[in-house]
């Protein structure tokens, strides 16, 4: 039962883009710019081992159906922690239901500050795993979202059993930006997950795992050109998700026609991500893809230039 280190922590997860369009379900990265914020305080007034939800807006304040909540218990689980409690404060940064890991980031900040506040015992791994308890409840047993919101920088997710990550280092110089746009529309994770083919043709799969593959090898080169064709090259998951998000095939086709390298659905959408080297071009591919959402799905959007966030969750 380890003792606390500190009164009362705060931490910060990032946003973050799963899928990279052909990476469905293993393959994912953290954006700065836009992320949650969670402070983990100490609680005498609570029974010992528990966690409370203490101040949050737009989302339930019970521990077992939060994101930030379930995560912080299992963190706390996973420290052994049986004397104290936790009390927790949730500041969204991120919209709900926008593609951008807005679960996992609560999560992630939360499994961080808890684990801070006991003297940052827990491995990667663990904090991990304790995000995946929150991803499990909310949106499904995968870490595509919470180990870049954890780790930072691209992730591959190889394995569950027995639980393996391997984080993808890219080369300093690498100037990747993100163009990130978010349109007036909910595209629920349950929905867009039920679109999804039940049978892929031998021929897609193939080519989807060698766009995959060449995406691990470009993020590992430095190479924004591969980077940015690899992830506009999904041939099974985003075809059918596009037609479920109005204007998204018009945007995509905005955005490469305005100069990205590339551009797909961000995780289960409604947000497109696009994709450049370096902010130059970025204000005026933003703004192209603000005009097609509007012009063909009749959706209002607000854009985001965001560069690789490679700390992922930290304390602040």
């Amino acid at each position: 039962d380890p003792s606390p280190a500190f009164k009362s922590v705060t931490a910060f997860a990032p946003a973050t883009v799963a899928n990279l369009g052909p990476g469905f379900d293993f393959l994912g990265c953290a954006v700065d710019a836009l992320g949650d914020t969670v402070t983990a305080t100490l609680d005498p007034s609570l029974p010992p081992g528990t966690v409370a939800i203490a101040g949050i807006t737009r989302l339930s304040r019970d521990p077992l159906r939060n994101c930030a909540g379930i995560a912080a218990a299992a963190a706390l689980q996973a420290l052994g922690v049986r004397s104290h409690a936790v009390s927790l404060r949730l500041a969204k940064g991120l919209p709900l239901g926008s593609g951008l890991g807005s679960s996992a980031a609560s999560a992630a900040a939360a499994a961080k500050a808890v684990d801070a506040l006991f003297g940052s015992l827990l491995y990667r791994d663990d904090l991990v795993l304790a995000g995946l308890e929150s991803e499990k409840a909310v949106s499904g047993f995968h870490a595509d979202n919470i180990a870049p919101a954890i780790l930072g920088g691209f992730v591959l997710v190889r394995s569950y059993e027995p639980f393996h990550l391997m984080p993808l280092p890219c080369p300093p110089a690498l100037r990747l930006h993100f163009v990130l746009v978010t349109p007036d529309f909910e595209a629920p994770t349950s929905k867009m997950r039920a679109a999804l083919p039940k049978h892929v043709a031998i021929k897609h799969h193939v080519r989807n795992s060698s766009q995959a593959a060449a995406l691990v090898a470009a993020v590992l080169q430095g190479d924004a050109g591969v980077i940015g064709s690899a992830m506009s090259s999904d041939g099974i998951v985003e075809p059918t998700r596009a037609p479920l998000i109005p204007g998204m095939v018009a945007v995509k086709a905005a955005a490469l026609e305005a100069g990205a390298l590339g551009c797909t659905i961000s995780g289960a959408g409604p947000t497109a991500v696009a994709v450049i080297e370096g902010a130059e071009k970025g204000e005026e591919i933003a703004r192209r893809m603000v005009d097609a959402f509007l012009s063909v799905g009749k959706l209002k959007a607000t854009a985001t230039i965001a560069q690789l966030d490679r700390a992922g969750a930290r304390v602040i």
